[in-house]
């Protein structure tokens, strides 16, 4: 899929918008008792800061050990696509939703003393959402999204740039 730092910044930025959008809906619903209209400003106001947590956690530390981890389990290449694809995902989900329920224990939760075993509920109530989510929905849309912003002109991917093209382009246009 990403094949540049670039695209990987994107790619990251378009997973973490899905999966940040959903799980704030459902959490603000568990919290409040249900979604309402009246909560939806509430999760999108929350959306903006776990947002930003949820991109540094992810691009920064769990994108860089969860392939590892995962291409243990599964080798692309050699493995069926749709295999490797699910235990990605997995993984991914098995390190994030840990992390993040933290998060949102600490920030919206005030546990006190119970910490640990609200932290403990907060991940096992929003697992299963973030699994299902994850691999149904927001991996697959995010996935085409992908696909369709990097597509060049023949209708195949747009392949990656390497610094010598970019400057072999940039020479090109001094000289006309």
């Amino acid at each position: 899929m990403p094949k540049t730092k670039f695209q990987e910044f994107v790619y990251g930025v378009l997973m973490t918008f899905f999966m940040v959008l959903a799980m704030e809906l459902y959490n603000t619903g568990l919290r409040t008792g249900g979604l309402t209209n009246a909560a939806l400003p509430l999760a999108l106001y929350e959306m903006t800061f776990m947002f930003l947590l949820c991109f540094v956690m992810g691009f920064c530390f769990i994108d860089r050990l969860a392939p590892k981890i995962a291409f243990r389990m599964a080798v692309p290449g050699v493995d069926n696509p749709l295999f490797v694809t699910l235990v990605r995902a997995s993984v991914t989900v098995a390190f994030m939703c840990p992390i993040m329920s933290f998060w949102a224990t600490l920030i919206f939760k005030q546990p006190g003393v119970e910490f640990v075993a609200v932290w403990l509920q907060t991940a096992a109530c929003n697992f299963p959402m973030a699994f299902f989510w994850q691999v149904f929905y927001c991996g697959p849309l995010v996935r085409w999204l992908f696909r369709t912003i990097f597509r060049s002109r023949s209708g195949q991917p747009a392949p990656a740039r390497t610094q010598e093209h970019t400057q072999n382009h940039a020479q090109k246009e001094k000289s006309i």
